[in-house]
């Protein structure tokens, strides 16, 4: 799922190229891809745009009159510029969005349709779709703490918990713990104050680089690649990989759709932890430390 960093590059170039262009038509092409009722899409069209802006992992089309266009693209939602003599794949394509001079078109690859859209009127209602996690960036250390520690939780769940903290998921949740030398499983009431400075800078840090390599990456155009899987990630997407800070084979857990990379030497103290369908099927075979594998 794209992340804060892969939605900050997209509103910058959206912002570059179509602020002031009229929304002449928006055709959805799967009608399932809008999730609200009213207003309905005719209502934007013919209405320029003001603006873009980020709410949470969400991309937020700012039309004349506080009218909005929500874009959620969920996992496999992605934006590419659709050229005019060019027809939309029918079997990816959700949408497309006709401006004065370009036209926007939405895909998500896959059969599950997740990415959304909706149309609200007015600040309120727009509000109404954040889920209010607190803006790493503008933070500072003593509002993080709080965030942090308001339930005890695992670490990586606080960190990607919307209501929490806004922007974050499973791919840069792995590289921040990672960077902050921490269990993904360590509790965040037994965080000590140095654990939660470093989780700060840490997380701060990441998302600053990864949005400025990414930037770089798509130079003036929409990205290309979105993913969750850079080679240049320390830890996530890197199972059995070294890692490049103490050259450990990096480890995993899987469950459900999501996967957790970590560096058992440089987050764990060299404990391999359980993966629950895995270590359960192997049992006294599961390897209790980084030491066993070597």
């Amino acid at each position: 799922m794209p992340e804060l960093p892969d939605v900050t590059v997209y509103v910058e170039r959206l912002q570059s190229r179509l602020v002031g262009q009229r929304l002449v038509r928006l055709r959805l092409l799967n009608p399932f891809v809008l999730r609200s009722v009213a207003p309905a899409p005719a209502a934007a069209e013919g209405k320029k745009v003001a603006g873009f802006r980020r709410l949470g992992k969400r991309i937020v089309f700012e039309l004349e009159g506080a009218l909005f266009v929500v874009l959620h693209l969920m996992i496999a939602g992605r934006l590419r510029w659709l050229a005019k003599d060019k027809k939309p794949a029918a079997r990816i394509s959700l949408a497309v969005f006709e401006f004065d001079d370009a036209s926007l078109l939405l895909t998500e690859a896959g059969t599950k349709r997740r990415a959304s859209i909706h149309l609200v009127e007015g600040e309120a209602a727009l509000a109404a779709l954040d889920p209010g996690g607190l803006e790493l960036l503008e933070a500072d250390l003593r509002q993080f703490a709080d965030r942090l520690r308001r339930d005890n939780h695992s670490v990586k769940r606080a960190l990607t918990d919307p209501h929490l903290f806004s922007g974050i998921g499973n791919a840069y949740s792995d590289e921040i713990l990672h960077r902050a030398k921490l269990s993904p499983f360590a509790q965040t009431s037994s965080l000590s104050e140095e654990d939660v400075k470093r989780l700060f800078d840490a997380t701060r840090a990441i998302l600053i680089e990864w949005t400025q390599r990414l930037r770089r990456k798509a130079g003036a155009d929409l990205p290309e690649k979105v993913t969750a899987f850079h080679e240049e990630m320390a830890v996530h997407g890197r199972y059995r990989k070294p890692c490049p800070v103490c050259g450990s084979p990096v480890q995993r857990i899987v469950y459900a759709e999501t996967e957790t990379n970590y560096c058992a030497r440089c987050q764990t103290g060299g404990r391999i932890l359980a993966d629950r369908a895995l270590s359960r099927l192997l049992k006294a075979s599961w390897p209790r430390s980084i030491d066993e594998l070597d």
